[in-house]
């Protein structure tokens, strides 16, 4: 909770401000009970309508100025959690959006979309409940008896008799509740992500006709959620039950009591009810902070999950070449052996004995040296889960290796800050997204690239004439995910995007499977003319997508099974054999 309430720290002013008006506000509303006790037992006796009239209009000027205030003071307290939590919302998205992909494994996506709404909407609660209820609660506690302590300190006696236990039921109610919100929101997790799989694969669900599966699923998970917000919702609940049976207690002690000295003539009838009325403003009082406290509970389960993002560490952070040394000596080594060489050119593109595991278990790539130079195309090959998606994601830095070295253009990627990196690549994965912008926008993405250069690129891409056909061309708004568009014109549109910008590495994650045989070769072509100093990698699973790569890549669960020209793997690589008798339907001849 310290490190959300640091967000408060630019409106310290406007709070103070908030907070005095507030407090004058209150201590304004505590003075309207004294004054009903001195009319009764003061001016009404003396039957002095003027006197009457003027204690009973500072009476209703004391009600105007509290209502005032306080409107005034709970404005002041939204306009400052409201912007609190705005710049909390910001900071955890623009974390969010730098998060390494390990990271976003670790707290997974479900998760992040609940922290950034639900959490966060919990915080903004409890920063305007704090302010409104929070300052005006506890003065109104302190007031309240305060005044009927100069009212009768027996029958104040008798009210605070009751304090201790309230204090326990606080104390055991939130030690209990807090944790128990924590997992709640983790529940909610569970059922976000079954949310977002299901409207993600709807159609799927539906052509499969699964809904009454998924259903199922949904209300198991939704199930969990609720027991778990019903047993920390009774723990809260009992704390509301408790307080009002100890005040109500304390409420008849005080009535009998006060009876006891109005017959005894020790007490006047007028502060007897000022007494009650100070009594009702403390067990409001009460109430209230119990409410602050359930309010809080759940609070700071959320600012400590919210925390948890913000305070992650940044895991990818760029390195010296001295730093990347300590991690893997060879490289030293393997680049003098290259100087002492002479090599004639430096490889563009270079993985070199690089292995890696998600999990640091099973190794998920293992022992992977391959380089090319620049502008060369690199084809990618292998089964499902081979390995492929990984060495693009190695490539992009995305994760780190636990072994070897990835270089670009002689430097280790470690050595690149994120943006001087990315900024070299132009990328289709295989599972891209696209917005619900016009076709213009998500070409250009943001870049402020020219009109020049969003239509060339599409006439690169084969998109430029479905494009022209929509209704309003290239302000044609698309729907989500681009569903409105076929497999081909969504991957025609993604690729587009890939190349507006000219980049200096292509890579293309099975980006091209959707397309015609006619549109395929095209496209490769447009790419041999227009792209000549552009390094591509091309992640494919049909022979004919990288038949003419300067270099392909076979992978077999995780390593390498063959690398060289199309006719070197023909020769002597047995898996793409396979794949290419397989998917021409030609017998392999030349084994070599």
């Amino acid at each position: 909770m310290k490190r959300i309430l640091g967000y408060l720290k630019p409106y310290y002013l406007r709070m103070a401000v908030g907070f005095t008006i507030k407090f004058l506000g209150t201590i304004v509303e505590l003075m309207i009970p004294w004054i009903l006790s001195h009319m009764i037992d003061e001016v009404i006796p003396l039957q002095d309508a003027g006197k009457i009239y003027l204690w009973g209009g500072a009476m209703l000027a004391c009600a105007i100025i509290a209502v005032v205030f306080n409107i005034v003071a709970n404005r002041m307290a939204s306009m400052v959690s409201r912007n609190a939590t705005e710049r909390i919302r910001h900071d955890l998205f623009r974390r969010v959006l730098y998060l390494s992909n390990a990271q976003m494994d670790g707290f997974t996506l479900p998760s992040l979309i609940t922290r950034m709404t639900t959490d966060t909407y919990n915080v903004h609660h409890m920063l305007g409940m704090m302010q409104r209820m929070g300052v005006r609660a506890p003065i109104m506690f302190l007031g309240g008896i305060l005044i009927t302590l100069t009212l009768d300190p027996g029958l104040t006696l008798v009210m605070l008799s009751v304090m201790p236990v309230i204090v326990l039921i606080l104390v055991l109610i939130s030690k209990i509740g807090v944790p128990m919100y924590t997992v709640l929101q983790q529940k909610n997790d569970q059922y976000v992500r079954v949310v977002r799989e299901d409207v993600s694969g709807i159609r799927i669900i539906k052509a499969l006709s699964k809904e009454g599966y998924e259903r199922e699923k949904f209300q198991r998970y939704n199930r969990e959620a609720a027991a778990q917000e019903k047993k920390a919702g009774m723990i809260m609940n009992a704390l509301g039950p408790g307080v009002n049976l100890c005040l109500n207690g304390g409420m008849v002690l005080v009535i009998l009591a006060g009876a006891i000295r109005v017959d005894r003539g020790l007490v006047q009838p007028g502060v007897l009810i000022a007494f009650l009325s100070y009594v009702t403003l403390i067990l409001n009082a009460i109430i209230f902070l119990s409410r602050m406290l359930s309010i809080y509970s759940r609070a700071s389960a959320s600012a400590g999950r919210i925390a948890d993002v913000l305070d992650s560490y940044q895991d990818l952070e760029q390195m010296t070449q001295a730093e990347v040394e300590v991690l893997w000596p060879q490289d030293h080594k393997n680049q003098n052996q290259k100087n002492q060489n002479s090599q004639p050119q430096t490889p563009y593109i270079e993985f070199d004995q690089v292995s890696f595991s998600y999990h640091k278990k099973e190794p998920n790539v293992e022992n992977i040296s391959f380089a090319i130079e620049r502008g060369q195309t690199l084809g990618i090959l292998g089964a499902t889960g081979s390995g492929k998606s990984t060495i693009l994601q190695l490539l992009m830095r995305f994760y780190d290796v636990d072994n070897g070295a990835i270089r670009i253009d002689g430097r280790d990627v470690r050595t690149y800050s994120s943006e001087e990196l990315h900024s070299l690549f132009g990328v289709v994965f295989q599972n891209d997204f696209i917005m619900r912008e016009s076709i213009e926008e998500n070409i250009s993405f943001g870049r402020g690239l020219t009109e020049e250069q969003i239509r060339t690129s599409a006439g690169y891409a084969q998109s430029h004439e479905f494009i022209l056909e929509k209704p309003e061309g290239y302000e044609t708004v698309v729907a989500v995910k681009g569903a409105d568009l076929s497999g081909g014109q969504k991957q025609r549109l993604l690729i587009s995007r890939a190349l507006a910008a000219n980049p200096s590495i292509l890579v293309l994650d099975d980006s091209m499977s959707a397309l015609d045989y006619k549109t395929d070769a095209a496209l490769r072509r447009e790419l041999q003319e227009n792209f000549k100093d552009t390094t591509a990698v091309i992640v494919a699973q049909r022979i004919s997508s990288v038949l003419h790569a300067d270099k392909i890549l076979v992978l077999d669960e995780g390593t390498m099974a063959g690398y060289g020209t199309h006719e070197e793997l023909m020769a002597d690589c047995e898996i793409y054999q396979d794949l290419y008798r397989i998917q021409t339907g030609q017998e392999v001849t030349n084994h070599g």
